[in-house]
């Protein structure tokens, strides 16, 4: 995968599902849930994203239900999430939507919201200034999925989805 280069968008710890894919989301057409992301605890944030931004958060990013909370964020233009922790289940819906969210420890305490970083997936490292953070990278499988653009990419492409009835 190539690198990402994008402007930081910051969050604490806890950032749960139900911040990311508030209720009404459920209700409104496609094109209008992601304007709705973070409303509740950052209103008018969504308004500001703009496409190849990175979310960086603290703890246990994700936490919560399996609403579709990761594809809400990559409708919304980020290309990236970074966290201190991402809960497991996030981990697999963003990966089964295409975006990168990786464990990055010490991520949270270095940059501030606006710095420009750059995540370096060959070397695993993220760069911040003259400054780098290393981070675990995800199985090549999973990175094999994000790289297609999706689980649901990866499966027409071998054959293994049909057309909708």
């Amino acid at each position: 995968m190539n690198n990402i280069t994008g402007k930081t968008w910051l969050f604490g710890d806890d950032i749960n599902t139900d911040l990311i894919y508030p209720q009404i989301c459920y209700t409104l057409p496609e094109r209008e849930k992601p304007l709705h992301a973070m409303e509740a605890n950052r209103p008018g944030w969504a308004s500001m994203v703009k496409n190849g931004d990175i979310l960086v958060a603290g703890r246990n990013f994700g936490t919560g239900s399996s609403r579709p909370a990761a594809d809400n964020l990559r409708k919304l233009g980020i290309s990236c999430i970074l966290a201190e922790t991402v809960n497991g289940l996030f981990l697999r819906n963003a990966v089964n939507t295409g975006i990168p969210a990786l464990a990055v420890h010490g991520i949270r305490d270095v940059l501030k919201e606006g710095d420009i970083i750059t995540v370096d997936f060959r070397n695993s490292i993220v760069r911040y200034g003259d400054k780098t953070l290393s981070f675990k990278p995800l199985p090549s499988f999973l990175m094999d999925i994000i790289e297609n653009g999706g689980i649901i990419n990866v499966l027409k492409a071998k054959g293994l989805l049909g057309e909708p009835l």
